[in-house]
């Protein structure tokens, strides 16, 4: 179904740039002012100006960050900065970090993927979009000619047979090693022998493939795509915008986590707050607990982890002091308040529950106004301080969605509410990239 294809990766030169922990960088939605500040900063060559430039007061539609990127991305090439490897290659990208005080590694294959539609069911989406990013990559997209940072998605090596066509033989020497300031290291390494290559595509060819991260940069890619194919006299299968960069990893890997984005929410009326706890009790059935017990956080974790087909979810907020577990009374009555076009499976999620009954409902919140009233956080401590500290009225704490959840949504040809997965940690970008040219 998928259609793989190796690539000359662009990356930089190490004999020119020593260290590259200090050139990577996020890619750009999780990029801050203060975080893009702090990375142009940390070196005149970060990726930052190629992924996420700044944008300034006197900018104009030829003189603007994109454009800006365009020309760093020229003049790092032509300093050699930037350098292109001479021979076409898949590569394998070993990801190594922490969580939890345990250790992990995640193996990611870096390939051109064919561009496909949606209703082809090739590549797979499994959560919902908003216009602005997508534009903003767009714009990138046309001003660099590039895929600056990979889009991840996810297949099923249910054989291993990429797993050992990975492994067996692996390269000696990797073309990319680093280690960063908060201790993640990366390891890139370019297989360029025809045989395995052919053997590792023809392995991901016969099955969907699913994306974790990246949907805005997908379908950015498939609109630019439209837009050359409008304006080029001259098309052939094999033009390199008829694909897009991504990182495939197999859904079993044990690198995989996925965090529950927990819903932070502000700008509620005193009326409607007051009104809230009455109008939770009729759909949850409402546990209280007191923050100062020893052992709250094991018994909130219980409560998120208990039965999987239990809708389960966290309060904090509507009273000092105290959190309240709220455990959904009537699945039925509650999936019916849902958009009628939605799945069954969607209907079930606690994400859905509390977007379409809490959040729009009960506290009639605008989706029109969605940035200024809600927040994310994807840790429950760092939730519980921003309601502490006021920086939010209410925290709604979220149990982890599961791989195999994502993968039903989007078999199902259905679509989670926006943010309602965090695949950790994120991809970096400046690793390697490919120019669409």
């Amino acid at each position: 179904m998928a259609e793989l294809h190796p690539f000359r990766a662009v990356h930089y030169n190490q004999s020119l740039v020593k260290d590259l922990s200090a050139v990577i960088c996020p890619p750009y939605d999780i990029i801050t002012s203060q975080l893009q500040q702090e990375l142009y900063q940390r070196s005149q060559y970060n990726f930052v100006r190629l992924e996420h430039g700044r944008e300034l007061p006197q900018d104009t539609a030829i003189d603007n960050k994109d454009t800006r990127s365009a020309s760093t991305l020229e003049q790092w090439l032509k300093e050699g900065i930037l350098m292109v490897d001479e021979v076409p290659a898949i590569y394998v990208h070993d990801h190594y970090f922490t969580y939890q005080g345990r250790k992990y590694r995640r193996r990611g294959v870096v390939v051109c993927v064919r561009l496909e539609e949606w209703d082809a069911m090739v590549i797979r989406p499994h959560e919902g979009t908003l216009s602005e990013p997508k534009g903003n990559r767009l714009s990138l997209l046309w001003a660099c000619q590039a895929n600056t940072s990979p889009i991840w998605a996810l297949f099923e090596d249910q054989r291993q047979q990429v797993s050992a066509l990975l492994t067996s033989p692996e390269p000696s020497k990797p073309i990319i090693s680093l280690t960063s300031a908060s201790g993640e290291s990366h390891f890139v390494w370019a297989i360029t022998e025809p045989g395995v290559v052919n053997q590792i595509c023809n392995s991901l060819a016969h099955q969907p493939l699913y994306i974790a991260d990246g949907h805005h940069r997908y379908e950015s890619a498939l609109t630019y795509q439209r837009e050359r194919r409008a304006c080029s006299s001259s098309e052939s299968a094999s033009t390199a915008f008829n694909f897009v960069l991504m990182e495939l990893v197999d859904f079993a890997d044990p690198g995989l986590i996925i965090l529950p984005p927990h819903r932070l929410v502000r700008g509620i009326s005193k009326s409607r707050l007051d009104g809230l706890m009455a109008k939770l009790r009729s759909f949850f059935e409402i546990e209280e607990l007191p923050l100062n017990v020893s052992d709250v956080w094991r018994q909130v974790d219980d409560s998120l982890t208990g039965e999987t087909n239990q809708v389960r979810l966290v309060l904090l907020g509507l009273k000092a002091e105290h959190l309240f577990v709220l455990r959904l009374r009537d699945l039925v009555n509650a999936s019916q308040m849902m958009p009628y076009f939605h799945c069954e499976l969607y209907r079930r999620l606690d994400v859905s529950i509390v977007d379409h009954i809490i959040l729009e409902k009960l506290l009639g919140l605008n989706s029109g106004r969605e940035e200024t009233i809600l927040g994310y956080s994807y840790d429950k401590q760092d939730a519980l301080n921003k309601v502490l500290d006021q920086e939010y009225q209410l925290a709604f704490l979220l149990k982890p969605i599961k791989p195999e959840l994502v993968k039903a949504i989007a078999d199902a040809g259905d679509r989670m509410p926006r943010k309602s997965t965090y695949f950790y940690p994120k991809l970096p970008a400046g690793l390697v990239f490919n120019r669409l040219m």
